[in-house]
């Protein structure tokens, strides 16, 4: 039987730049069957699906309590290494995302992705600040793909996503998550293609880039550097859209 240390130095390896994992964001057991048996290496949840799917919204609106059982059963269904978005870390300091990551890597899971965003705001951590939280998740023993909301902020207050200059503060956080122990670096958002190259090429860490309608396609994202691609809330919304179509079309029959 593998270990999960095992299974998340296994996760880890399969985090090549130009061969990119891909996951395919799921939200419950059965999702994460579904996509584990469509030839997955690797599982992992949305924060928004999983939110949606238990009739809250995204945001860590979902109790720690609620976050960990749902971990736990999609662990149980799976024999592939999870990852769970954990959002903010679900701790108002350092001290306290260590403890609920600690409960995290006790469901079995492998991962999580950690944002730098102040929910509910348009900022930021302090770099520093959230290093070390960064830190704190890593002591845990969970894969920390470490998340800068930086190109989310920018797009929200209507700021071009081509720019060079955001690549550069996206730069020093990796450096500073690096540091800290992360294990990958994520900049959804992100999708100008010479961008996407330079992060790629200049991070000390993995990158992680979100499939988006506006980003390269995959094959031309793994020539780009990136060595992981998410999906985010696409699965959610695709499959709730299905049926919601079919059951107009049950209703109306």
């Amino acid at each position: 039987m593998t270990s999960q240390s095992d299974k998340r130095d296994l996760f880890g390896s399969l985090h090549a730049p130009g061969k990119p994992v891909i996951l395919y964001n799921v939200w419950d057991p059965g999702s994460a069957r579904a996509v584990a048996e469509a030839g997955a290496k690797a599982i992992a949840t949305g924060s928004h699906p999983v939110a949606n799917a238990l009739g809250l919204e995204d945001g860590e609106q979902v109790p720690l309590e609620l976050v960990l059982a749902n971990a736990r059963r999609i662990i149980e269904a799976v024999d592939l290494p999870v990852s769970i978005d954990f959002e903010t870390g679900y701790g108002a300091t350092a001290e306290e995302v260590g403890r609920s990551c600690a409960a995290l890597w006790d469901t079995g899971a492998i991962g999580i992705n950690l944002e730098d965003q102040l929910i509910g705001t348009d900022g930021l951590r302090p770099i520093a600040e959230q290093a070390e939280r960064v830190a704190a998740a890593a002591a845990s023993g969970l894969w920390v793909n470490a998340r800068t909301d930086l190109f989310i902020k920018a797009r929200v207050a209507g700021k071009r996503l081509d720019d060079p200059a955001l690549v550069d503060q996206a730069l020093e956080r990796a450096r500073a998550y690096a540091d800290a122990g992360a294990g990958s670096f994520f900049a959804p958002a992100l999708a100008a293609a010479g961008l996407i190259r330079r992060l790629c090429e200049e991070s000390p860490l993995p990158v992680n880039i979100i499939s988006l309608p506006n980003t390269p396609g995959n094959a031309e994202m793994a020539r780009l550097g990136v060595a992981r691609i998410s999906y985010g809330p696409a699965p959610w919304k695709a499959a709730m859209a299905f049926v919601k179509e079919q059951a107009a079309a049950a209703l109306a029959g």
